[in-house]
């Protein structure tokens, strides 16, 4: 993998690290190589070139705490700073979690793009599922055609780990298929609900829009109701009683 795409994926890897929390550089390389360390060997090299860059773009800031003893200072100046995401840092992350080309679906891009699922929209998370399992499946017909071709040129233990790479492959995109089954089961879901709750709300307001329309009419029916009972009451005092006299 080129030098550019692995830099944008230790960018990405950095700023979703220091998005959760603020580290120093120690704790920062210890998460890192838990992170990237499942994808390539990571360089501690490398990530203090990458914290330069980001200082210099205004993605990150330093927090460094005052020192009264200068030795000190000097000897642990590094192993005593903060990094912090700034305004500028989350916004770059935020982009750099929606893309879903390429470079996500290989190993180094996809497992760290995965890492900040969380933070990721749902149908950008569904456009990397799929295009890794079509880079995967690329993956197995190339595999698949090297096994036809080497089946009986190869010994044993070569076959074996042919065939294990195979197997690894297949297992992969049986994940990434169980992956994909529920991101658009839940996506579905989600959608059912919106429209379940719009028609709710145009329910709620064509009811609302009757009952206003028809108020004036029924204060109308109702005053003259009034008015009937208010006329029958005057006629029946103004009616002579007939005593039988």
């Amino acid at each position: 993998m080129g030098g550019r795409k692995g830099a944008g994926v230790l960018e990405l890897a950095v700023l979703g690290l220091l998005h959760e929390s603020p580290m120093h550089g120690y704790e920062l390389r210890k998460r890192l190589n838990a992170l990237l360390g499942m994808f390539r060997a990571f360089s501690y090299g490398s990530l203090y070139p990458c914290l330069k860059q980001l200082l210099a773009k205004g993605l990150i800031v330093e927090d460094r705490p005052e020192e009264p003893n200068v030795a000190l200072a000097l000897q642990s100046r590094r192993s005593k700073i903060v990094y912090k995401l700034t305004a500028d840092g989350k916004e770059r992350l935020q982009q750099l979690l929606t893309e879903a080309g390429p470079a996500a679906w290989e190993d180094e891009g996809f497992g760290v793009h995965f890492a900040f699922f969380s933070h990721t929209r749902a149908d950008v998370r569904l456009r990397i599922l799929e295009g890794r399992r079509s880079r995967l499946e690329e993956r197995l017909e190339s595999v698949r055609a090297a096994l036809a071709r080497t089946r009986e040129r190869v010994d044993s233990y070569t076959l074996e780990l042919q065939n294990h790479g195979l197997e690894s492959v297949e297992r992969e995109v049986r994940w990434l298929n169980e992956l994909i089954g529920r991101e658009r089961a839940e996506q579905e879901r989600e959608r059912a609900g919106q429209e379940r709750a719009g028609r709710e709300r145009a329910g709620h307001t064509g009811r609302t829009g009757r009952s206003e329309h028809a108020g004036p009419e029924q204060e109308e029916a109702g005053a003259g109701t009034t008015g009937t009972a208010d006329m029958t009451a005057e006629q029946t005092r103004d009616t002579p009683r007939d005593d039988g006299r």
